[in-house]
């Protein structure tokens, strides 16, 4: 049986271990193509199933990405499924999770542009003396920055809004245990918990993906922190092939969410000896029960 895993033209730059889950799929009688979403003369029938996975520069073709995405789920199985995709793509999500009683950042959400004075309010209004600016669809960290109260020069003012000036984005206070600790991932396949790790940043730095220079680690997580990711799955109206929750810690040691990765989460299966296994059975598992 044929499955594919949707990528990119290109992945050089990025750091991928969803190879490590190949043979097991093999070992289950599946065969896997990696295919690059910007093709569009693929005929999706041939997959018993397409699963998003390195697609890792859709946030600078939004409209297009999610048009094969809904092209992919008219022809066949698409994991994680479109309207779920979609809806994770802008990370306005995270106001829905908070609605629901999920514990995230505080996050303030700006239509696009600002200027000193906004900036200012932003400290004032975080109660921080750092934020952090990103967009509210982005990934691998792109357009993220770590701006500090003591820094404030016109001149970045003006950069950063040439950069926001039609965009919308987020902003939050920079959490300081991102560096003191690290941030933390919890992986699930198939609704089931796989593994967990700790992200840290390297010196100087608060951006915790590998591609700049963080740090990773397989942990045992705390029942605490497994709790955490259990409530915020609770929040999800259907068990889906894969999610990855994000947590910081706290000042008052509880567990904020900072991203529930839902699309193309790298799944850092090579951290954990059973994770691509358990990977491939919970593909196999979730084919079963939609093919019967």
């Amino acid at each position: 049986m044929k499955i594919a895993f949707l990528s990119i033209e290109d992945l050089s730059g990025y750091v991928s271990d969803d190879n490590l889950a190949f043979e097991p799929l093999q070992n289950l009688g599946y065969q896997v193509d990696i295919v690059p979403w910007q093709q569009t003369a693929v005929d999706w029938k041939k997959y018993a199933a397409v699963i998003i996975r390195t697609t890792w520069d859709y946030q600078n073709h939004l409209e297009a990405f999610l048009q094969v995405l809904k092209q992919i789920e008219s022809q066949t199985l698409l994991a994680n499924p479109f309207e779920i995709a979609k809806w994770n793509a802008d990370k306005i999500y995270l106001n829905d999770l908070q609605e629901k009683g999920a514990k995230i950042v505080p996050t303030i959400w700006v239509n696009s542009g600002f200027s000193l004075s906004q900036l200012q309010q932003w400290f004032k209004q975080l109660e921080s003396d750092e934020i952090v600016i990103k967009p509210r669809v982005s990934a691998t960290a792109q357009n993220t920055f770590w701006l500090k109260r003591s820094k404030e020069e016109q001149e970045d003012i003006e950069n950063l809004n040439k950069i926001f000036e039609n965009r919308p984005f987020m902003v939050q206070p920079f959490m300081k245990a991102i560096v003191d600790e690290g941030e933390y991932s919890l992986f699930y396949f198939n609704g089931e918990y796989s593994h967990a790790i700790l992200k840290t940043p390297k010196t100087q730095d608060f951006r915790v993906q590998e591609e700049h220079g963080g740090i990773i680690q397989a942990i045992k997580p705390t029942s605490d922190l497994l709790k955490a990711g259990e409530e915020i799955l609770k929040h999800i109206s259907r068990t889906l092939l894969y999610a990855r929750v994000d947590f910081v810690r706290t000042e008052n040691n509880k567990f904020a969410l900072m991203e529930l990765e839902l699309i193309e989460p790298s799944l850092y299966l090579r951290n954990c000896e059973n994770a691509p296994h358990f990977f491939a059975k919970a593909i196999n598992s979730w084919l079963k029960g939609r093919l019967g």
